[in-house]
């Protein structure tokens, strides 16, 4: 790792660190070390970063503002790539809308909702980047992703580059082609917007973000769902039937807001996180028939 480390200084690609604390980038503020830790300052940069990788045959993953993701307590092998500042740009073409990967969601549908562009109001509330929003499809409020994305910029693990239409990446609930078939990293996407009301697009959008405010645990660090909608059933209202809001184990709690949220009440591990979650699984499957499929992506060693 020495060598890889030395040359990617050599190369001035951005930020890099050894043994970075993951908790430190993570929404919950749990995970162990990355064995490296890079954060690119530019699309050029990253690739340059992914073809020293490539060259020394390491592991590597990608991730943003670090929500939806539960790290392992004795961190992450190899290389932990983080889109953030340099991945972060922004361009508006009348209603189409190029953005990195690294910009903050929340940030973007505010700074696009001021500008009168409706179809962003959803993810006002929704914590994250851009590119993990894509990567996994993320909605709410009866709308996601797919509904407005045109293409996205994608860094494939054998280094290649290549634009992806909406169909070539096969949406469906909380996913995509991403996290499975074709695993990579959003560079940017392309967003379709159309014009509308800025007055009741702005008005909708702190009407979103109010009923987050009061129906999430957004006081305490959590990941944000953990569990997916076993639908026609919610996640959070069968927690909530069978008597587990507020039930803990260690530092990890179920909150008493919202059923579907794990908080951090302090110290937590994400050992403490993972028993929380099969206890859940274990109590709703014995109590109604149901199978708890996670939301939260558990990464890590």
């Amino acid at each position: 790792m020495e060598a890889i480390v030395s040359e990617l200084q050599t190369l001035n690609i951005g930020k890099v660190k050894q043994n970075e604390p993951l908790l430190n980038h993570t929404t919950i503020k749990i995970g162990g070390p990355a064995d490296l830790f890079v954060e690119p300052s530019s699309i050029d940069n990253l690739k340059k970063v992914m073809e020293v990788i490539e060259k020394n045959g390491v592991q590597w993953r990608a991730i943003g503002r670090g929500s939806n993701l539960l790290v392992s307590d004795k961190g992450i092998e190899g290389v932990v790539i983080k889109l953030g500042q340099g991945l972060d740009h922004l361009h508006i073409n009348e209603t189409e809308i190029t953005v990195g990967g690294g910009y903050s969601l929340v940030s973007l549908a505010t700074s696009i909702s001021k500008k009168g562009m409706t179809g962003l109001e959803f993810a006002s509330g929704i914590p994250g980047s851009v590119g993990g929003a894509v990567y996994m499809n993320a909605g709410a409020h009866g709308s996601d992703i797919s509904k407005i994305l045109a293409k996205a910029h994608i860094l494939f693990t054998d280094g290649s580059m290549e634009w992806l239409t909406n169909e070539e990446m096969e949406f469906s609930y909380r996913t995509s082609i991403l996290q499975k078939k074709r695993p990579g990293i959003v560079l940017e996407a392309i967003f379709n917007l159309e014009m509308g009301d800025r007055a009741a697009i702005v008005s909708q959008m702190q009407k979103n973000k109010d009923y987050r405010k009061e129906t999430q645990p957004w006081n305490f660090p959590c990941a944000g769902s953990i569990f997916r909608n076993p639908l026609p059933n919610y996640a959070g209202k069968l927690i909530e039937d069978a008597g587990l809001k507020g039930f803990s184990i260690g530092g990890a709690k179920i909150s008493e807001m919202h059923g579907n949220f794990i908080v951090n009440a302090g110290n937590a591990t994400a050992k403490d996180v993972l028993s929380l979650i099969q206890h859940v699984k274990e109590t709703i499957f014995n109590l109604y028939g149901v199978k708890m499929e996670t939301e939260v992506e558990i990464i890590g060693r």
